[in-house]
C-alpha cells in the first residue's frame, strides 16, 4: 500500500458518544459500517483510493463483523458486484475513480439499475474533475439520468457525508434505485468530526450466510419483455417514492436568508451540496457571510441532485425576485430539470446559471464570487457599489497581481509538467525507444493510462493517443494497416490486468494481428497509489528481495505464463535499466520477419516500492554501526562538454544543469543531485547512445570495514603526495618562466 491507514483503521471500531476525527474518505469508511454494509468492492484510483485501502487494511476486524471485502480487477468487476443486492436485502458498497471508472462500469450499471435493487446499493466515486483532475473532463450527472440512478452530492461537512451514506442506502432500498455518492477531490480530504454511532453487523453476512438462495424470479433480470415493464415502473414508481423520501427526511437543505428585513433575502441560490464551501467564502469576502456561514441569501442545498423534486424547487422559488443556479461542469442538467419544474409548476421566477456563470470548468471562489456579482449587478445593483466594493477590489486585486506578476517575469513561466519519479524503471525504456527510432524510423505509439503516460511529456514526447485503461493494444488497430512500419502499443501491468488482456491480447491474437506491445511489468498498480495485483510479487519474495537488496521485477511470473497459454509465440524479457538490450529487442520487434503479436516485457520493480522496502533496512543496519554501500552516479566536469543530448534523453529530475565552474567555458554543465537513487539510467543511456564519457559510478560507504579504511588510508597517502608533487611541478614551471 502507498500509506499504512494504522491508526484509522482502530477509528473504525468507536462507538456511539464517541467523536472520529480525520479526512471525509474515512469518515464515509465509518459511515459504511454504521450502516450495517454487507459487502464493499472496488478498483483504486484517487481521490477514493483509501476507502478502499482502509478496507483491505482493516480485514480483522470487518471479518468480526461479517463484513466482505474484494479489491476488483477492474470498476466493471465491482459494479457487478452490487448484483447480490438484486435478490437479497444485502446493503453493498463500491468505489472507484469518477467519470472514467462510471465509463469502464457503465454495461453493468444498466443492467442493475433496470430491474432495480432490493437491499441498497452504494457507489461511491470520487468525482476528480476541474484543476486537480487526472482525467476528462466530464460528469457522472449524465449516467445516473440516463439510467435512472439516485446521484447524492452532500455538503463538505462530516456529519453531512455520513448522513447522506446512511440514508443513501435507506433511499436506495426505499427507491429500489441504486444511488452514486458523488465526493469531489476537496470533499474527500477535507478535515473535521462527527459524533459516532456503533457499528452495525449485517444481518445477512460472511458469519451469517443465506441457507437458500432465492427462488428463480425473470423479472429480476435485464431480458425482454421484462425490461419494458422495468422502464415503466422507473418513471412511475422509483423516482416518485425517491421524491417522497427525499422531502420527508429533509435530504436537500433549505437555509432561509438569516438578516431580517434584508432585500437580498429575496434573491436565492440553488446549489449543488459539494459547492457550499466555496460559496460561503465567496460571500464572506463580500461580507456577506459570517464565519459561520450566516448569510441573507435564501440557500436551497441539493445534497440528492438526481431526482430533483419539483414541489421542493417550486416553493423555494415562489415568491423570489430571483434565483441563481450553481451547477459545476456541462452541460447543464441540473439547470434544465429546474427550468422544466419550474414551467410545469407555473412558476415565473427568473432563472440564471449558466449565462452569468462559466459554462464550463471548476468552480472554485472566483468563478463562484464574479458570477455572484454579475448576479447582483442584474437584480440588486443598488448594493453593488456599497456592499460589495470589497468583493470588486478582490477580484480587481487578483487580476492586478496576475498582471503584475507577467510583468515581473517579462515571460510566461516555463511549464513544469509531471514526471517519472526519480529512478523509475519506465523512464529507460523510453530513452530505449527514443534511440531505437533513430534506426527504424518514427513509428506511431499507442500509449496508455498509468505513469508511462509521462512520457506523452518532454523529453520523450511519445504517446500518439489515450483512448483507455489497458486500450493502447486495442486502439492500435485501427492504425497498424495503414503504417508502412509497426505499431508499438504501451501498456502497465496494472492495465494489462484491468482491460488490456481481453481487449487488446486476446483480440490481436484472434485476428493474426501484426502488433508489438511493450507490458511495463513493475509489479504494482502504480498510478494509483501501488496497490497489489495478481503479479505482485509475495511477501516472501519481499523478505528476501530486502536482505539481498534486489529487484523483485523478475520474482513473479504470471504475466508471462498466461501470454503463453494464450498462444503468445514471440516473448522476450528484458531488463528496464539495460539500455543497449531493450533497444536492440524494440528494434528486433519492429524489424523481425515473424509476423504476429510480439510482446517486449519490460522488468523493473516501481521504484517507490523499491525504496520503501530497501530504506528501513539500511536505516536499520546503520543504527547497528553494520556497513551499508550507496551507488551514486555524477557528472566529470572537467569531461562534459555541455552538450546535454543525456538530459534530453533522460528527464530524470535530478539530472540537471549547473554553472560551469572553468571561467573560459560558458555552457552550463551536467551534474547529479543529492536525490539520485543509483538506478544507472544516465550511465546506460551514455553507453547505448554513445554519448560523452563524462558519467562516472561511485560507492559511498558507511561505517566501512577496517580493511577497507586501511585502503582508503592508503589512497588518500598517496592522492596527496601526487597533489603536492604536481604543485611543485607547477611552482618550478612558474619559475623558470619568469
Amino acid at each position: 500500500m502507498e500509506v499504512q491507514f494504522t491508526k484509522e483503521v482502530e477509528q473504525l471500531r468507536l462507538g456511539a458518544g464517541e467523536v472520529f476525527h480525520g479526512e471525509g474518505i474515512l469518515a464515509i469508511t465509518k459511515a459504511l459500517l454504521q450502516s450495517g454494509v454487507s459487502y464493499v468492492g472496488g478498483y483504486q484510483g484517487a481521490p477514493v483510493s483509501h476507502l478502499l485501502d482502509v478496507m483491505v487494511q482493516a480485514r480483522p476486524y470487518l471479518d468480526e463483523l461479517g463484513v466482505h471485502v474484494e479489491a476488483c480487477s477492474n470498476e466493471a468487476s465491482a459494479a457487478a458486484m452490487l448484483g447480490a443486492s438484486l435478490h437479497y436485502p444485502l446493503r453493498g458498497a463500491v468505489t472507484w475513480k469518477s467519470i472514467v471508472g462510471t465509463n469502464v462500469a457503465a454495461d453493468a450499471l444498466s443492467n442493475l439499475a433496470s430491474p432495480g435493487v432490493t437491499g441498497g446499493a452504494l457507489i461511491i466515486s470520487g468525482e476528480d474533475y476541474g484543476e486537480g483532475a487526472s482525467v476528462i473532463q466530464e460528469r457522472t450527472h449524465a449516467f445516473a439520468m440516463k439510467s435512472t440512478l439516485l446521484l447524492l452530492d452532500p455538503r463538505p461537512d462530516l456529519a453531512v457525508m455520513v448522513r447522506m451514506v446512511e440514508h443513501g442506502f435507506a433511499l436506495s432500498e426505499a427507491s429500489n434505485m441504486p444511488a452514486i455518492l458523488q465526493l469531489r477531490i476537496r470533499t474527500c480530504h477535507v478535515r473535521g468530526s462527527f459524533a459516532c454511532s456503533d457499528n452495525a453487523a449485517p444481518r445477512i453476512s460472511s458469519r451469517q450466510p443465506l441457507a437458500e438462495p432465492a427462488s428463480f424470479d425473470y423479472g429480476r433480470l435485464a431480458h425482454p419483455p421484462v425490461i419494458y415493464a422495468h422502464e415503466k415502473r422507473k418513471v412511475e414508481e422509483r423516482i416518485p417514492a425517491a421524491q417522497r423520501y427525499i422531502v420527508e427526511h429533509r435530504l436537500n437543505e433549505h437555509l432561509p436568508g438569516a438578516v431580517p428585513g434584508d432585500d437580498l433575502a429575496e434573491l436565492g441560490l440553488i446549489l449543488q451540496g459539494g459547492l457550499y464551501n466555496s460559496l460561503i467564502r465567496a460571500l464572506q469576502l463580500a461580507g456577506l457571510a459570517d464565519a459561520f456561514g450566516v448569510t441573507p441569501l435564501s440557500l436551497l442545498l441539493l445534497n440528492v441532485t438526481y431526482p430533483i423534486v419539483p414541489q421542493e424547487v417550486a416553493d423555494f422559488c415562489r415568491g423570489k425576485a430571483a434565483v441563481l443556479v450553481l451547477e459545476e461542469g456541462s452541460p447543464e442538467y441540473i439547470e434544465k430539470d429546474l427550468l422544466t419544474a419550474l414551467h410545469r409548476q407555473g412558476v415565473s421566477t427568473p432563472l440564471h446559471g449558466k449565462d452569468l456563470l462559466s459554462a464550463a470548468g471548476e468552480y472554485n471562489v472566483e468563478v463562484i464570487a464574479r458570477g455572484l456579482l454579475a448576479f447582483l449587478q442584474k437584480h440588486r445593483p443598488q448594493r453593488v457599489g456599497a456592499g460589495l466594493q470589497t468583493w470588486q477590489t478582490w477580484l480587481e486585486g487578483n487580476q492586478r497581481r496576475r498582471a503584475d506578476l507577467a510583468a515581473l517575469l517579462e515571460a510566461p513561466l516555463p511549464p513544469r509538467p509531471p514526471n517519472f519519479c526519480v529512478g523509475c524503471p519506465e523512464r529507460p525504456v523510453f530513452s530505449a525507444l527514443k534511440l531505437a527510432q533513430q534506426s527504424v524510423g518514427r513509428v506511431h505509439v499507442a500509449a496508455d493510462i498509468g505513469c508511462h503516460a509521462f512520457a506523452t511529456f518532454e523529453p520523450f514526447s511519445s504517446g500518439h493517443s489515450i483512448l483507455g485503461y489497458g486500450m493502447s493494444l486495442a486502439s492500435r488497430a485501427g492504425v497498424s494497416p495503414f503504417m508502412e512500419r509497426r505499431v508499438v502499443s504501451v501498456m502497465g501491468d496494472g492495465g494489462f490486468w484491468h482491460n488490456g488482456l481481453l481487449t487488446g491480447v486476446q483480440s490481436a491474437l484472434f485476428n493474426g494481428d501484426d502488433a508489438v506491445l511493450l507490458i511495463m511489468k513493475n509489479g504494482y498498480t502504480s498510478a494509483t497509489g501501488t496497490q497489489d495485483i495478481i503479479s505482485t510479487p509475495d511477501d516472501a519474495a519481499k523478505e528476501a528481495a530486502v536482505d539481498k537488496h534486489q529487484s523483485l521485477a523478475h520474482q513473479n511470473q504470471t504475466i508471462e505464463a498466461t501470454l503463453r497459454g494464450l498462444g503468445v509465440q514471440w516473448l522476450r524479457s528484458v531488463d528496464n535499466y539495460d539500455v543497449a538490450t531493450m533497444r536492440g529487442t524494440l528494434e528486433e520487434a519492429l524489424t523481425t520477419e515473424f509476423s504476429g503479436l510480439k510482446v517486449i516485457i519490460a522488468e523493473g520493480e516501481c521504484q517507490l516500492e523499491r525504496q520503501r522496502r530497501i530504506k528501513p533496512w539500511l536505516a536499520g543496519r546503520l543504527k547497528r554501526g553494520e556497513r551499508v554501500e550507496r551507488v551514486r552516479y555524477g557528472v566529470d566536469e572537467d569531461v562534459c562538454t555541455g552538450d546535454h543530448a543525456c538530459i534530453r534523453l533522460s528527464g530524470c529530475p535530478t539530472l540537471t544543469l549547473k554553472d560551469n565552474p572553468d571561467p573560459l567555458r560558458v555552457d552550463p554543465v551536467a551534474t547529479v543531485q543529492s536525490g539520485c537513487v543509483g538506478c544507472g539510467l544516465c550511465g546506460a543511456n551514455a553507453q547505448a547512445a554513445t554519448l560523452c564519457p563524462s558519467f562516472y559510478r561511485a560507492e559511498l560507504v558507511r561505517n566501512p570495514g577496517w580493511k577497507e579504511r586501511l585502503a582508503d588510508g592508503w589512497r588518500s597517502w598517496w592522492r596527496q603526495r601526487l597533489l603536492s608533487r604536481s604543485g611543485a611541478t607547477q611552482s618550478t614551471a612558474q619559475e623558470v618562466s619568469a
